[in-house]
């Protein structure tokens, strides 16, 4: 994923930004361990320069997990669905922290067969 600014928007890259990232796995061991999403969700936030303020995490009946990071720029998410083999993260950025390579960094981390990501510059003014 490239770190430039989109045309139009050169100093404001990841001033106000949302990401929306579906994965689907290969290995769907992930999916259901709290501790290992939430720990990659910190490597994630640390990648691209977030302090993480907070965090809160739930294991649904079905194995499911819910967690999300509370940023001082904002919050990244995550919801797990094991009976589909996905995830959605949640992303949304504020000042000049490095979206791009949070989400690298999960990409990177992450036993992915298929991938949808989406990223909209949101206006803060």
């Amino acid at each position: 994923m490239s770190q430039a600014p989109l045309p139009g928007e050169a100093g404001k890259a990841d001033e106000m930004c949302s990401y929306a990232v579906d994965v689907w796995l290969d290995d769907t061991a992930l999916l259901t361990d709290e501790a290992g999403l939430m720990a990659l969700m910190r490597d994630a936030a640390e990648a691209g320069h977030a302090q993480v303020l907070g965090e809160s995490v739930h294991r649904f009946p079905n194995g499911a997990v819910t967690g999300v990071l509370v940023l001082s720029q904002s919050h990244l998410s995550v919801h797990t669905w094991p009976e589909y083999n996905s995830a959605n993260f949640d992303l949304l950025t504020c000042g000049r922290l490095n979206g791009e390579r949070i989400i690298e960094h999960l990409r990177a981390a992450l036993d992915i067969s298929r991938i949808n990501i989406t990223r909209v510059l949101r206006d803060v003014q």
